[in-house]
């Protein structure tokens, strides 16, 4: 099993594929650490040698920041945001949508299941 940047690769699919579980590594830069590192894309990750994993492993670690280091980067860019009120500050503070989406009919997501407003028991009149 490929173990690399502190997160187990998944066994059955490429390799392509499979480096995109590490955080901050999508597909179109998992293609190109697999071109410097001239390993196959179509290889399976339970096929890789040991060399090929190695290979792999240098070039995410001098090509940048992934896992631990950009979560920690990415939260402290969201806490500043928040610290100096901006408008995107604020949409996180209230965890509503931050990119301009609208949020009449959607944005269930962030903001959660709806509020329902029960209507009070109607009494019966004579």
């Amino acid at each position: 099993m490929a173990r690399i940047a502190g997160i187990d690769l998944p066994p059955q699919k490429r390799v392509e594929i499979g480096l995109t579980s590490i955080f901050g590594v999508g597909r179109v830069r998992a293609v190109e650490v697999l071109a410097k590192a001239e390993v196959d894309r179509a290889t399976k990750v339970k096929d890789l040698t040991e060399e090929e994993a190695r290979r792999i492993r240098k070039v995410i670690q001098d090509e940048g920041r992934v896992e631990g280091d950009l979560r920690k980067e990415v939260t402290q860019d969201i806490k500043r945001l928040m610290e100096i009120g901006c408008y995107r500050g604020v949409r996180h503070r209230r965890g509503l949508p931050v990119r301009g989406q609208r949020t009449h009919t959607n944005a269930r997501t962030r903001k959660g299941p709806r509020r329902m407003s029960v209507a009070g028991k109607k009494t019966v009149t004579k």
